[in-house]
């Protein structure tokens, strides 16, 4: 369904039973799992990105360096983190993910609301916004746990990629009903505008383009076709580079 308001797609219906569809093996985020193809693609992104994702955060001035990680997984962002002198907490509502994490010495929360009243210099949610049910409320939750001038760090898949269009219904990162909303860049801009914060800069997600193409192919032939998605990633990051429109976005928001 499409929300004019904030130029976004919203999933409807959203089923009663939602917490079920994230109970399986097969969400990887989940798990440390590298049996498939496709968990070997997910963990090799992974590791690839987390120093990109460290590099970013160290490129903040922050005195304290305390980190807040929403959706934190199995932990290991937090795991980085913390073996280069940031403070971290964690929030990751999978019992399952908690306990991995835990095994690499990160303890997690089941929910934002125990650190109720603490600020953090960063809040990061890496693919975490769009499974937000009440989208409002939690953005002023945010809002609040960010320190004055702190950066709040939001990356989302973006349904005006090439590889969106490309692939429609079959697009992987439109995974509904798991993900509840489908932002525009424009709907990014507007949901935290009525938080009074701002975003400052959007960066590129560029392997996403690449995996999320390959897990479109295996929804669309019921076959893994690598090839293919290979070079569908290649021309969505091509094309984007002219009309800005990756397949995901980092949104850098900034508390006024």
């Amino acid at each position: 369904m499409y929300n004019k308001k904030y130029d976004m797609l919203v999933t409807s219906p959203v089923p009663v039973n939602l917490e079920n569809y994230y109970v399986s093996e097969a969400y990887i985020s989940h798990t440390d799992s590298k049996k498939t193809l496709f968990d070997k693609a997910y963990q090799l992104v992974k590791n690839h990105t987390l120093k990109q994702k460290l590099n970013l955060i160290n490129s903040f001035k922050s005195e304290e360096k305390t980190i807040l990680d929403v959706g934190a997984g199995t932990g290991d962002f937090l795991k980085v983190c913390k073996e280069n002198n940031w403070k971290v907490s964690g929030v990751e509502p999978s019992e399952k993910a908690r306990s991995f994490a835990s095994k690499k010495n990160i303890e997690l929360q089941e929910d934002i609301s125990n650190y109720k009243g603490k600020q953090f210099d960063v809040i990061s949610l890496w693919h975490v916004l769009e499974h937000i049910p009440n989208l409002i409320e939690y953005t002023n939750q945010l809002k609040k746990l960010l320190k004055p001038n702190g950066v709040l760090i939001i990356a989302v898949p973006n349904y005006k990629s090439y590889d969106a269009k490309k692939y429609k219904e079959f697009w992987a990162a439109y995974d509904v009903p798991r993900h509840l909303w489908h932002f525009s860049q424009t709907a990014i801009k507007k949901i935290f505008a009525t938080t009074d914060m701002k975003v400052v800069k959007i960066l590129p997600m560029k392997f996403d383009a690449f995996y999320v193409s390959l897990l479109s192919e295996k929804y669309k032939n019921n076959t893994s076709k690598p090839i293919s998605a290979f070079f569908t990633g290649l021309t969505s990051n091509i094309k984007a580079k002219k009309t800005g429109e990756y397949s995901s976005l980092i949104y850098l928001i900034k508390n006024n």
